[in-house]
């Protein structure tokens, strides 16, 4: 298969593009700053360019595209967020409807952020929107996507904490506990829905594949975990004490909004179309995940 990808150069991007290549399929990245065989330049605005060839003919579409959500969310960098999400989206949706030879599926990121902070509450892809500032981002972002749903078929990947050696999250969760100084944050209770890179990318893989999954799709591990659950498991992976909490007014005091929406919230999401489509998750608990990346 041809697929292109845009926002293919960050953390996950690049696994799936590995994964892909590896694979055998041809994969063409689009990027501002190309530097690679497979990258393409492109600008994401929704004026015909040079980029939209590579969408002409092509099997699959991603879009991994938008500013990082991972520093403190002040007022230019929330319409940073949100600009960088929409326009990247809607270009993405005008090109497949100006090319002569649309491509079957449209895979668009979306986030578990889409459902607002819940507590306990099992999520499912039934649940309803949130109303705080992420999950109205994720639903004007997954409604751009859903602009193309006339046009090709359209998954929307909402996607948790994506547990990596080499970027995400996870190597920053797991610095204090390198200085014996990790444990839960804030009450640890707040449930954490995470999926190891390799699950998210076998999921996205198969999506792709699977002409019956539409509209949108878990992308977490079937056993969210607690906060303290999941300082435990990953105190037991580096082989270090979870015993130093960090409190959420620090917490808050240090990350702003985002402090509540990311980090002291949190989703317990469960990905219920993927396991009743039949999806095997290699890594589906926490432990197991953690060690296949630290004990391997």
């Amino acid at each position: 298969m041809q697929i292109v990808i845009a926002g293919g150069s960050g953390f996950l991007g690049r696994a799936l593009s590995a994964s892909l290549l590896r694979a055998g399929h041809d994969v063409l990245v689009l990027t501002r700053t190309p530097r690679g065989t497979h990258d393409v330049i492109w600008t994401p605005d929704d004026t015909p360019a040079a980029w939209m060839d590579a969408v002409d003919g092509t099997d699959v579409v991603v879009n991994l595209a938008g500013e990082s959500l991972d520093r403190r969310w002040t007022p230019d960098r929330k319409r940073a967020m949100r600009a960088t999400r929409l326009n990247a989206t809607r270009a993405l949706v005008a090109a497949i409807r100006r090319v002569a030879r649309r491509p079957p599926v449209f895979l668009s990121a979306s986030a578990i952020g889409v459902y607002g902070v819940r507590g306990s509450e099992p999520l499912t892809e039934r649940a309803s929107v949130g109303s705080d500032f992420l999950a109205q981002l994720c639903r004007a972002w997954e409604d751009a996507a859903l602009e193309a749903a006339a046009l090709t078929r359209v998954v929307q990947l909402r996607t948790g904490l994506v547990l990596g050696r080499d970027g995400g999250a996870l190597p920053r969760m797991a610095r204090p506990f390198q200085f014996m100084a990790g444990g839960r944050l804030g009450s640890g209770r707040q449930f954490y829905s995470w999926i190891h890179l390799e699950d998210w990318v076998r999921l996205v893989e198969w999506a792709m594949a699977r002409s019956e999954i539409r509209g949108p799709l878990n992308a977490t591990a079937p056993a969210p975990v607690t906060n303290a659950e999941f300082a435990r498991a990953l105190g037991r992976a580096l082989h270090r004490p979870a015993w130093v909490p960090a409190p959420a007014f620090a917490l808050r005091a240090i990350l702003g909004e985002m402090a509540d929406a990311m980090v002291l919230g949190g989703q317990r999401v469960i990905p219920e179309r993927a396991l009743e489509a039949g999806f095997s998750f290699v890594h589906p608990t926490i432990d197991e995940a953690l060690a296949a990346l630290y004990l391997a």
